[in-house]
């Protein structure tokens, strides 16, 4: 069991990489918070978890609220006694606006989840491991924020912050025992296209963001995501610290 007797807080838990890493995290041994915003489907994960080695308990959380942000690191924290991994895997795609085109409310809302969430949760949780003596965070952020144009400018700007706050954290926070790293994952089969913004997409900056798809291998799947998590978690990436690891099946090999 690699992480045997940890304590993990896994967002965006309900769909996609989150609910994956969230199962492979209890299947090595965590004890693993699941936070999303839907109940019904943190409770189907819970239960298909019983039979694991660990198991999940689900939190209900809005994260573009800062408070709800902080109220579920410190729920996790007292209700268990401890927190060695936080996962912020919860994330919001734009409508492919290049950023003369780009609303504020779409502005706002990709920054609250992509961005200030996750620093909001990293903050709270940094206060925690520097008290116990040590910790490790994995921010999901995306090859878009890598490259300039796999998505549009808010989303792009958004996850060049997320990798950003990784590195800066990583190399901060080196001599305390705290480590952090980021998965930019390629193309993977997930919920994020039927987000909100992603109901009236911009035709003319899909067309440019993804001229270069063709590219593309293959589409990556949760699991290749969660394994990768699992590896970050564990002492088995002890010296792995501040890396922004694509996995995208080589499509930015090209």
């Amino acid at each position: 069991m690699k992480l045997k007797d940890k304590v993990a807080i896994v967002t965006g838990a309900s769909a996609g990489m989150g609910k994956d890493i969230a199962y492979y995290f209890a299947k090595e041994g965590a004890t693993v918070y699941a936070v999303a915003r839907r109940i019904e489907r943190l409770e189907e994960l819970a239960n298909s978890s019983k039979d694991l080695e660990g198991k999940i308990i689900p939190i209900v959380a809005d994260l573009m609220c800062k408070e709800s942000t902080e109220n579920m690191v410190e729920k996790a924290y007292k209700e268990s006694g401890r927190l060695d991994i936080l996962v912020n895997n919860a994330g919001i795609m734009d409508d492919f606006s290049p950023v003369g085109e780009v609303k504020d409310e779409m502005i706002e809302k990709v920054f609250n989840l992509n961005v200030y969430s996750p620093f909001y949760s990293m903050r709270k949780a940094v206060e925690i491991f520097l008290a116990n003596g040590g910790g490790n965070i994995i921010n999901i952020a995306s090859i878009g924020g890598l490259f300039g144009s796999r998505a549009g400018a808010a989303y792009t700007a958004s996850k060049h912050a997320l990798i950003g706050l990784t590195k800066n954290t990583a190399f901060m926070y080196s001599k305390k025992n705290i480590r952090c790293n980021a998965i930019c994952p390629g193309g993977i089969e997930t919920e994020i296209g039927t987000g909100e913004f992603m109901k009236n997409i911009n035709m003319e900056g899909m067309n440019m963001a993804t001229s270069g798809a063709a590219g593309n291998p293959r589409t990556g799947k949760g699991s290749e995501i969660a394994t990768v998590a699992v590896f970050l978690a564990s002492e088995d990436a002890s010296y792995v610290n501040g890396q922004c690891i694509a996995v995208d099946g080589g499509w930015t090999a090209y």
